[in-house]
């Protein structure tokens, strides 16, 4: 069964992703023509949603890395251990991708170090090959993987932006927030929440962002609206559902957390 055949008989079973443009038929049209995926958007705004999404539309493995400081090439590529006295060879999940076909993806690639991400260039441009030089092969990429690296700009500094040279390697998807109507839609598809809660949420998350760059690293999340709308759908007063579910997780600075439960309070008539 061809990846064709596969969308058509699993619609059903595709984790629930909420389109707001061409950004399906543009990773589709990306993977058809082996060429790299770059998403940039801020933190909790669907892009991993989206990439699982895309995965199982295409019918395709899935092999994800979340980035770090720490992470080398080798936790990518792959070492040799050693067990019961023998050193055996251990592929890391991009090499596993690359010989098993799939989609790598790269979850916040900036936060990888700077050597790390420079395995990726030969795979991010038409030679697709992945040199291993501890084992001494050369992996050709086969036609159905597909390279896939996101990150938030809004988070970077001098010294966590991603190369010029290395965004123009990949075709590129702008992800922003939903609009209201599709974030209340998301909220109620994932939690079954009441319709007025999912509202409620939607409107708080909206205030609180115009506060971004202001008092907060981050704006508020969709997910963290999830968690919210999870625990008020569990019992959960909604001002403490808030305050532990978006509040806290936003600052440490107790002022600028009294200033946002103005607003949740507020929200809920309290």
């Amino acid at each position: 069964m061809n990846a064709r055949d596969t969308l058509q008989d699993s619609t059903l079973d595709l984790p629930y992703y909420a389109p707001f443009g061409h950004e399906e038929a543009i990773f589709e049209s990306a993977w058809r023509n082996r060429l790299p995926l770059l998403i940039k958007g801020p933190t909790g705004c669907g892009k991993t949603r989206f990439v699982a999404h895309m995965a199982a539309r295409l019918g395709l493995p899935l092999y994800t890395v979340a980035c770090h400081d720490d992470l080398t090439a080798a936790d990518l590529v792959g070492r040799h251990l050693i067990a019961d006295g023998d050193t055996r060879w251990s592929d890391g999940p991009l090499t596993r991708a690359v010989r098993e076909g799939g989609i790598c993806y790269l979850d916040e690639v900036v936060e990888a170090r700077k050597d790390t991400t420079v395995v990726l260039h030969p795979l991010a441009d038409d030679r697709r090959i992945l040199p291993i030089d501890r084992t001494g092969e050369l992996l050709e990429a086969p036609p159905n993987f597909m390279l896939v690296v996101s990150y938030n700009p809004g988070y970077q500094n001098l010294l966590k932006g991603m190369k010029p040279s290395t965004r123009q390697r990949f075709v590129s998807l702008r992800f922003d927030f939903p609009d209201a109507n599709r974030e209340a839609a998301i909220l109620l598809r994932e939690t079954n929440c009441a319709a007025d809660l999912a509202q409620r949420l939607v409107g708080i998350a909206q205030s609180l962002r115009q506060l971004k760059d202001q008092d907060l690293e981050e704006a508020v999340s969709t997910r963290l609206l999830i968690y919210a709308a999870l625990l008020v759908r569990d019992g959960m007063d909604p001002v403490v559902a808030c305050r532990s579910a978006i509040v806290e997780s936003l600052t440490d600075d107790p002022e600028v957390a009294e200033a946002l439960m103005e607003v949740i309070s507020a929200t809920f008539g309290r």
